[in-house]
């Protein structure tokens, strides 16, 4: 008679190398950490690529939460699954030429949580860092992607019970955005991930799981730019070219980029700018500028700068009677926002936009679709691919403003 079939081991705890804030700004340190199975309805996946978004510095800088550190950042992040990995490794510098990668560069779905469905150990998938529960009144109301359960995590711990899967030493090391893929492996909320094709190039589109689907949703879901429109975009960044792109792709009829690194007006080329201006070199306001452009002031406008003060010249550079402004970037300083009622009271609009509105689980599928097919391009926001172990580094170059996105490449 065969022998009955074992049931599979109960995933254990962990420990692994991941990249620690011990405090406000301070260099991050390569620490051994535990991380902890994953409990009911999550996943503990191996981080083998993510990117660093602007808001990971920003908060990772910020002093108004002292309390949630030592912590863990990063959020966008993505990968394929195999359970035989060869081996992989870099040199201690950049990598500049991207062809020149392993694709070997994934992430990995390590174990399941009790009534997880969705998911198994060796599918691939991207991280979000909002979910989609499919059940409370955002979620089927279809107007929203503000889910009430898997919401943004602003206190450095789990959705589902208020406490964290890291540590060192038996003291809690704080989650970012409920993500935290500054780890080799991680514990998120299976809400909050989103299975995509194993022939997806995981390297680059884990930019889709935060900055590029930020920008291409502003114009297209919350804006919801028209035909020969006109359209002017306030910072050059990831999400800023990526409503570019977005925008180009409706067919607006005139794209301007207001940036201060000169440097930004070639690429904004690539994504559909047709006009740029540098305020750095103006001697009068960049709303002036922008009004002679579009006769009379812009269709929409875009605030991808993180800057407060520039949601209001955002509002002033769009037409009266329809103008809308869109504000997409996470202030550093000054969340309030500042500016004279008369600008709404002359039919202007302003919004706010979380990840373009997107829905992680209902549309980013979609959205990986379109980049397979090419109908999107996303590797042009990749500017440096850098290993683990070069990830102050990468902090730096964008500290410097020297970079779009630096994907970080974990070792095996």
């Amino acid at each position: 008679m065969a022998a009955a079939a074992s049931s599979p081991s109960p995933p254990a705890v962990i420990t692994c190398r991941a990249a620690v804030a011990w405090g406000p700004g301070q260099a991050l340190v390569m620490e051994d950490v535990e991380v902890a199975p994953p409990g009911p309805l999550e996943i503990r996946v191996k981080v083998v690529s993510t990117s660093i978004c602007r808001s990971d510095v920003t908060q990772w800088q910020s002093t108004a939460q002292p309390d949630l550190f030592p912590r863990i950042f990063g959020h966008e992040a993505s990968g394929s699954v195999s359970q035989s990995l060869s081996p992989f490794a870099f040199t201690a510098h950049t990598i500049h030429n991207a062809d020149s990668l392993t694709p070997e560069v994934r992430r990995v779905v390590e174990s399941v949580g009790e009534g997880v469905t969705e998911f198994q150990v060796g599918d691939h998938a991207l991280t979000v860092f909002i979910g989609e529960c499919m059940s409370c009144k955002h979620c089927v109301s279809g107007k929203s992607n503000m889910c009430q359960t898997l919401g943004l995590e602003r206190k450095g711990v789990m959705h589902s019970d208020q406490t964290t899967r890291f540590s060192i030493g038996g003291k809690p090391v704080y989650h970012y955005c409920a993500v935290s893929s500054f780890s080799e492996y991680a514990v998120v909320h299976s809400g909050c991930a989103v299975k995509v094709s194993p022939t997806m190039p995981m390297d680059r589109i884990c930019l889709l799981s935060c900055g590029a689907s930020a920008g291409l949703g502003a114009a297209w879901n919350v804006a919801d730019v028209s035909k020969g429109s006109s359209v002017v975009i306030f910072g050059l960044g990831t999400v800023g070219l990526s409503v570019a792109q977005g925008a180009k792709l409706r067919g607006a009829s005139k794209i301007i980029g207001v940036d201060t690194n000169p440097a930004k007006q070639e690429k904004g080329k690539a994504f559909g700018v047709t006009d740029f201006i540098n305020p750095a070199e103006l001697n009068e306001p960049v709303q002036q500028v922008v009004k002679r452009l579009t006769d009379g002031g812009a269709d929409y406008s875009f605030e991808c700068v993180g800057d407060t003060g520039v949601v209001s010249t955002a509002l002033q550079s769009c037409s009266d009677g329809w103008g809308l402004t869109v504000t997409l970037g996470v202030p550093k300083a000054k969340p309030e926002v500042s500016a004279h009622y008369g600008l709404l009271l002359s039919g202007r609009t302003l919004k706010g936009s979380l990840f373009g509105g997107w829905r992680p689980k209902t549309d980013i599928p979609l959205l990986v679709e379109k980049y397979a097919n090419k109908e999107i391009q996303v590797d042009g926001l990749v500017t440096h691919d850098m290993p683990f172990s070069d990830i102050n580094k990468a902090l730096e170059l964008m500290l410097q403003n020297r970079c779009l996105r630096c994907v970080i490449h974990m070792p095996k």
